[in-house]
Formats: structure tokens, sequence, C-alpha cells
């Protein structure tokens, strides 16, 4: 339909991938577990909700319903979102699963995604977000799964290649956990430089977040700078690096 909006027609996307099967929800804040239920039943989805990991964990003994994906907040009480993550897969739990973080938890969320999350969003996210990380959860049946998963690291380590070097240390200390002041304390820059090396290097990347940053990273299979050892001798940031 020409007149739809780009949030109409995902909503229409993702309620369209997810038909037939249900989106749980696994949130331990009862404001936003009834705000994204509201979102995903607007947009057409069959929704299920659960207050902790282990509520869910029970819930999935006895689920005969197709489930379409998971959406989880990463800290909660009891067994956490990456906790819960490693549990799922190690049952055999193939479904996608989007882990929802909180500002500043970015080493979690890359830790996430590296034991098989499909996505990470970031509170607090609009309804848009959340839609689009449901929407490219599922994407294209992938009938050759390395050449697809090659072409996806490729482009992004080609995102990557256009950042300075500078902004290559930004985005590794930023994404290793460290706030915006220690990354100024430990390149030896003032805070307002580090933010203005942050700003240009999400630009380079064409993203708006420090989250769809970080995102890139993890598709291009580069490794983060430890927390100890992020500085080399003479003082310099190791750049972030292939492998």
């Amino acid at each position: 339909m020409p007149n739809d909006t780009p949030a109409e027609l995902l909503t229409q996307r993702a309620a369209h991938l997810a038909r037939g099967a249900t989106v749980h929800v696994v949130e331990d804040d009862p404001g936003v577990r009834v705000a994204f239920e509201l979102v995903l039943r607007e947009a057409g989805m069959n929704v299920v909700s659960h207050g902790s990991a282990e509520d869910f964990l029970d819930a999935l003994a006895r689920v005969t319903e197709p489930i379409a994906c998971v959406v989880t907040d990463l800290r909660m009480g009891g067994l956490d979102g990456t906790g819960l993550l490693r549990r799922m897969r190690a049952t055999g739990f193939d479904q996608p699963v989007i882990v929802v973080t909180g500002r500043g938890d970015a080493q979690t969320a890359v830790r996430a995604m590296k034991d098989g999350a499909a996505d990470f969003i970031e509170k607090p996210c609009t309804s848009e977000r959340l839609l689009h990380a449901i929407a490219m959860a599922f994407g294209p049946q992938k009938a050759k799964p390395s050449e697809a998963d090659h072409k996806v690291r490729d482009a992004a380590r080609a995102y990557i290649a256009k950042l300075t070097a500078r902004e290559h240390q930004v985005l590794d200390l930023l994404a290793a956990g460290h706030p915006n002041k220690e990354v100024a304390r430990m390149l030896g820059l003032s805070p307002r430089t580090v933010e203005i090396h942050r700003a240009r290097m999400m630009a380079r990347l064409g993203v708006d977040s420090f989250a769809a940053a970080v995102r890139i990273v993890v598709q291009a299979e580069m490794p983060f700078a430890d927390h100890a050892s992020a500085l080399t001798q003479n003082g310099e940031a190791p750049r972030l690096r292939a492998v």
C-alpha cells in the first residue's frame, strides 16, 4: 500500500513473520512488561508475558503452541537474561531471542549476542525499534548459512574500516563497558573530546544509537579490549582486530 508509513510497514512485517506463533516477553518490571505487551498486541501478535526467567522456563516445559521469538530483559532478579539464554540454548531452543538492556550494558549485550541472541535493544526503546528487532530476527531462510554470515561480517568490517584510529579506540573502550569519563582518562583526553569522537564514530557507521554501533562490531566478529589491559605499554588503546 503506497500510503503506508515505514512504521506501518514494519508492524505488518513483524506481525506477518510471527503469524500463528506466540511472542514470549520475559521482564520483571511490570510497567515495561505491560508496555511491550501493548505494542505487540496492537501489531497483531499473540503475546504471553512472564515476570521472571524461572517462570518462563517453567512455562516453556508445558508450551504446545509455536513460539515466534522471546524478548527478555538482561538484568532481572534471580536468573538473568544471559543465564536464561544459555539455559535455552542448552536445551536446544533455537527460536530468535532478543535481549533488552539498560544504557551502559553494552559489554553484557555483546556477551549475550555471542551466546546466540539475535539482537539487543536499549531501554527506553520505541515501539518501532522493538518491532524492527522482531522483524529482523526472523530474516530470510538461509540456504547457505556460512556464506550469508560471511557477507554480514564483511559488510560490518567495511563499515568499521571507515573509522579513524582514535575512533576505533573510543568504540573499543566504550563497548568494553567503560563510561565516557573513564575512556577520557585512559586516552588522556577530555570527556568532551571523547563525546566528539563518539559522535563522529557513530556517524561514520551510519547508526543513531551506541547499541547499533556495538551490533556492527559483533557482526564483524571483532573482540573488544579487556578492561584491565585495554591500554598498550605506550599508553594507547589497541584497535579492534579481526579474528
